[in-house]
């Protein structure tokens, strides 16, 4: 009886559990963790308003959330992190613009960039996923410069689209979009202010967390509906899939379409809560942080979750929301931008540089 816990089971099984619980949550994100406690602490030691970093973070993991559960299809259906995301983002770029042509506000403003965004993302899915097949193994690499190519592209377009909003054309010349637009008039907002409420001074968004939430739940439904299945199968064996009667090309192409569509209500939902819309090269890097969000949560290149999704974006940004203000006060200034990189940049450096990166572990 010595040998035995209160609740009867051996002292040596307990451990294991430990161990094998640590073991589940991962060393990296325990360090992460850490990381953040102490970045916590030195704003509060520096007099920092924890109040406002609290509320800065529950707002930029409502806005970035969505970006990051992009990452889950693309991962589970086999072409890894979708550093093509720029595809779907200016895809729905190019619907807030044209809500704001068609002089459209408020909710219906943001609903109809949401709808119309995925729409065009979901067409260029397509095209993008059907060229990923012929470059299988190859995917990450040249999803990388393809991305980089369509924000160049783009840049062409915005000078060239003929629309005549004074609101989004230069002042002199009359033709082509600002580089930053702003949504203040348009939906700026119409998420964070849904429901919101303060809670000793935090402000919490109410609305943008439940929108979030939504797009969880329905992830995780498809996930686990027949396609959903079939696609982790593809992701994780795609020969036994193929063996299996799966077309893998067809939801490898669905993976794409999906991850896409995703990204376009991603931007709109994030380009609301921040009340700017960036044209150009603004979504130039925005698929690398979305891939560090979802790695530093314990996706590998060939399993991604929700809960995946949820934990990385939680600690990525709360790291990056808190760090900014301690480094400017104890190194210098305007290191804001500096530290992001560093942060994202060394996360994905870590997960594809690790042993098990190329195989489900899992």
């Amino acid at each position: 009886m010595a040998d035995l816990e209160n609740n009867g089971l051996p002292r040596e099984s307990m451990g294991e559990r430990i161990r094998e619980a640590v073991k589940d949550f991962g060393i990296p994100r325990f360090i992460i963790l850490g990381f953040l406690v102490l970045l916590i602490v030195a704003a509060k030691v520096l007099g920092l308003s924890m109040p406002q970093l609290l509320g800065s973070i529950l707002t930029r993991f409502g806005m970035n959330g969505i970006l990051v559960l992009a990452m889950i299809p693309a991962i589970q259906s086999g072409t890894g992190p979708n550093f093509v995301l720029p595809l779907g983002i200016t895809c729905g770029i190019v619907a807030m613009t044209l809500s704001i042509e068609l002089d459209m506000t408020g909710l219906s403003a943001f609903l109809f960039s949401a709808g119309f965004g995925a729409l065009l993302a979901g067409i260029a899915g397509y095209f993008y996923g059907v060229f990923q097949n012929k470059v299988k193994g190859q995917e990450m690499t040249v999803g990388t410069y393809v991305g980089f190519s369509v924000v160049s592209l783009m840049c062409i377009f915005w000078t060239l689209v003929p629309f005549k909003s004074p609101e989004m054309i230069w002042p002199y010349g009359g033709s082509g979009l600002r580089v930053t637009i702003t949504l203040e008039k348009r939906f700026a907002g119409v998420l964070d202010h849904l429901l919101a409420f303060d809670v000793m001074g935090v402000t919490v968004p109410t609305g943008l967390l439940l929108f979030f939430a939504l797009f969880c739940v329905l992830t995780w439904l498809y996930m686990r509906s027949k396609s959903g299945i079939a696609m982790m199968m593809v992701g994780s064996n795609p020969r036994f899939a193929e063996s299996a009667g799966l077309n893998v090309d067809r939801l490898r192409i669905l993976g794409s379409v999906l991850s896409q569509m995703l990204a376009a209500v991603g931007i709109v939902v994030y380009a609301e809560s921040y009340g700017f819309l960036q044209l150009y090269m603004g979504p130039l890097f925005m698929a690398f942080f979305a891939v560090a969000s979802i790695l530093i949560g314990g996706a590998s290149l060939k399993r991604a979750t929700v809960t995946h999704a949820v934990i990385g974006t939680f600690l990525f940004q709360s790291i990056l929301v808190v760090s900014m203000p301690v480094a400017n006060l104890v190194v210098a200034d305007n290191l804001a931008d500096v530290v992001r990189i560093i942060i994202s940049n060394g996360i994905i450096l870590y997960a594809l540089t690790r042993k098990e990166a190329g195989v489900d572990v899992r």
